[in-house]
């Protein structure tokens, strides 16, 4: 059984620093790459970052030198660093396996990231 817990989210002015973190409930989660998702309603979920298990990562264009992923094993957390964050960046946050991840179930609640003056 697998469940993610998202977390860190809210309101941020433009600019402004937002840190989520994702606790997962899995066995043997050093083994699995990561993924960060968003969505915006009325379109589809995007890969924003991805950590494998040896700690590689690689972003979307949109957020290469402002978003950071990281990833703690012995805590079974993934987390996500968000600088110099946009207006364009509004969404909702999940994480979850990559590059497929666990089924529609098993996403968690996502975490809400609005980004406004």
């Amino acid at each position: 059984q697998v469940q993610l817990v998202e977390s860190g989210g809210g309101l941020v002015q433009p600019g402004g620093s937002l840190r989520l973190s994702c606790a997962a409930s899995v066995t043997i989660f050093s083994i699995y790459a990561m993924g960060w998702y968003r969505q915006v309603p009325g379109k589809q979920r995007e890969l924003v970052a991805a950590i494998t298990s040896g700690g590689r990562t690689n972003y979307a264009d949109s957020v290469k030198g402002r978003f950071t992923i990281s990833r703690d094993n012995a805590k079974n957390t993934v987390s996500l660093q968000m600088n110099n964050l946009k207006p364009e960046d509004t969404a909702v946050y999940y994480c979850n396996k990559y590059p497929t991840p666990w089924g529609r179930d098993y996403w968690g609640q996502g975490t809400q990231v609005t980004v406004s003056s």
